[in-house]
């Protein structure tokens, strides 16, 4: 899968499932960089073929109803949607 790197002074182990067109899901990387945490993140609707396929596949280990925006947190854990408390939390922030 063709994921993009965002460097942040925080290093954790980041992936963001998205949307180019969704708000919610710009909103998630404006506050990720906001908090100066580096991630990496998928612009699923962009993929084509079987790159999107094993992308959506896997988004749907962490969340069922493969909805955007969709954060995975050191392969632990699963943020669905645009919530600050719950990535704060998950970050340990």
């Amino acid at each position: 899968m063709n994921t993009k790197h965002v460097d942040g002074e925080k290093k954790s182990d980041l992936v963001l499932y998205a949307l180019s067109t969704c708000v919610w899901c710009k909103k998630t990387k404006a506050f990720l960089s906001d908090l100066h945490v580096g991630y990496d993140y998928v612009n699923v609707d962009e993929l084509g073929g079987q790159e999107r396929e094993e992308a959506i596949a896997e988004l749907q280990r962490w969340n069922p109803k493969c909805s955007f925006p969709s954060l995975v947190i050191n392969s632990g854990k699963c943020v669905v949607g645009y919530d600050e408390e719950k990535i704060r939390e998950a970050l340990g922030l």
